[in-house]
């Protein structure tokens, strides 16, 4: 029998986090007589990736992240992949900024705060790595005022906790940059969602999205689930988002879309020493951001972290990678079996043959104790007792696999796949994934709703008045922006001043 379409919506968004957040925000500024209907498995919102224990806060804005500024083989440092995610960050900022101005988020204190963004190294070899990036970097415009530090009582003031104990014999070199935050994508994305909700949007929690099927006119029928009373609702929407986290390759799976095929995810949990220690967590006020190890993978750079949640600092290293076959923290053990199909287990079986490294990590990880994890901060601080740290899982995170030839290759990125006609799109993959959420969202609105877009590119520039320009090459509006988003966001300090541009701390 045919379905009994129970109700009808304009947009379905499947998933609770900053990603469906961040669309249905953007869409109810642009198309307000739009209905949105927004479908959670779980009974709260962010529970997931975007909870704020699950996720790394960083603002990835590059401006630490030594994964995106690799040493090349003539020797030089690749800072493309930096700019870029760089420049994707400020597109953020700038959404944010118009947000609280306009009412959609309030006090800007709860999601975002200012702290210094930190890259260390230490030995011969690295710190001479760290000095030439330095100098590819701190002449662009979205990199002023990022320092070069080598000084042991330079580094002694600034990160006390790491000096203490600290044989300087080795040398130790920092890129030290103001102008960085700490976001609480937990608090962001609750508040998008309640003036969303305020806004008219259906927000349904614990109803889990079971089946999509595509219509003869374009449209689709969403299939969804009561989670404690298996009751079903049938909703007919004109266009679906998937922003499930690792929940999305299944779900795009199930609509049959031909962009999905090839595509295929490989779990990897991760793992935080939180500290439990006020005194320690006082004594350390940034986010310091290291090497990986030699033949690891860019997922497990080590970082002392801290965090401001609920108004309270606090501090997490890590990460330790663990794994499970779940694709969603509270997802099922048969997840990553289901998600292997005849058009993508080539993929699978491609990256089993060239990703041994990544498993010989994740098996050394897994066979690591607690102490061995303290051990192993004891690069960051030098003194550290095991007593002043509890282990807590993170978030589950679905690296993204990509049909390459007649296999596949691990991509440690985020990619929107959607549909040829723009009835529907999602989100694969992970970082810097929540950073870079407003320009993702930008990129599903551009690719789904073409002509829309070109009417709506006027509302859109009051959002982001960077949007379509490189501010990587527009010194001028680079500070423009940066001076109004600091202001509206009531951030302190600025990489723009002019005292603090290209500073070295060299000694």
């Amino acid at each position: 029998m045919p379905n009994t379409v129970t109700e009808k919506t304009d947009v379905v968004l499947i998933g609770a986090g900053i990603m469906s957040a961040t669309l249905g925000a953007l869409l109810r500024q642009l198309q307000p007589e739009w209905s949105i209907s927004l479908f959670e498995r779980l009974d709260a919102a962010a529970a997931e990736s975007s909870d704020p224990w699950n996720n790394a806060g960083t603002g990835h804005s590059a401006l630490c992240e030594l994964n995106y500024s690799p040493l090349e083989a003539d020797g030089t440092v690749n800072v493309s992949k930096a700019i870029d995610i760089n420049e994707r960050f400020q597109v953020s900022r700038q959404f944010w900024a118009y947000a609280v101005e306009n009412g959609v988020l309030g006090d800007p204190s709860g999601f975002i705060n200012p702290i210094p963004h930190v890259s260390f190294v230490h030995g011969a070899d690295d710190v001479d790595y760290l000095r030439k990036r330095y100098e590819a970097l701190a002449p662009h415009p979205l990199f002023e005022g990022m320092e070069y530090i080598t000084d042991p009582a330079e580094f002694s003031r600034r990160l006390p906790l790491m000096a203490k104990g600290r044989d300087f014999a080795d040398p130790i070199a920092l890129n030290w940059t103001d102008g960085g935050t700490d976001i609480d994508f937990g608090s962001l994305t609750k508040g998008l969602l309640a003036h969303l909700g305020a806004t008219g949007a259906d927000l349904a929690f614990g109803q889990e999205v079971r089946d999509l099927s595509k219509q003869s006119d374009g449209s689709w029928i969403v299939k969804v689930r009561n989670v404690r009373t298996r009751e079903t609702r049938t909703v007919h929407a004109k266009f679906v988002f998937v922003g499930a986290g690792g929940g999305a390759l299944p779900l795009l799976q199930k609509s049959g879309i031909k962009e999905i095929k090839g595509f295929a995810g490989f779990p990897v949990s991760g793992q935080f020493l939180r500290c439990t220690n006020p005194e320690l967590i006082a004594q350390h006020d940034a986010k310091v951001y290291g090497k990986a190890a030699v033949g690891a993978p860019p997922m497990s750079v080590p970082h002392l972290d801290t965090r401001v949640i609920n108004g309270k600092p606090g501090l997490l290293f890590g990460p330790y990678a663990g794994w499970t076959p779940k694709f969603l923290k509270d997802g099922k053990n048969t997840d990553l079996f289901k998600s292997i199909q005849p058009n993508n287990i080539g993929s699978m079986l491609g990256v089993a043959f060239t990703e041994m490294p990544l498993a010989k990590y994740l098996v050394s990880e897994l066979l690591k104790s607690q102490a061995g994890k303290v051990y192993t901060m004891e690069e960051f601080i030098p003194r550290a007792h095991g007593h002043d740290w509890e282990l807590i899982t993170a978030g589950q995170r679905v690296q993204m696999i990509r049909r390459k030839g007649v296999g596949g290759v691990l991509e440690l990125g985020t990619a929107v796949i959607a549909a040829q006609d723009g009835t529907i799109a999602g989100l694969l993959g992970a970082s810097p994934g929540a950073s870079t959420c407003v320009t993702a969202m930008l990129d599903v609105l551009q690719r789904c709703f073409p002509s829309e877009y070109e009417q709506w590119a006027p509302q859109l520039k009051s959002m982001v008045p960077s949007l379509g320009v490189k501010l990587s090459e527009n010194k001028a509006l680079f500070h423009e922006v940066w001076d109004w988003t600091n202001k509206a966001l009531e951030l302190t300090g600025s990489t723009t001043e002019p005292e603090r541009a290209g500073v070295s701390a060299a000694r």
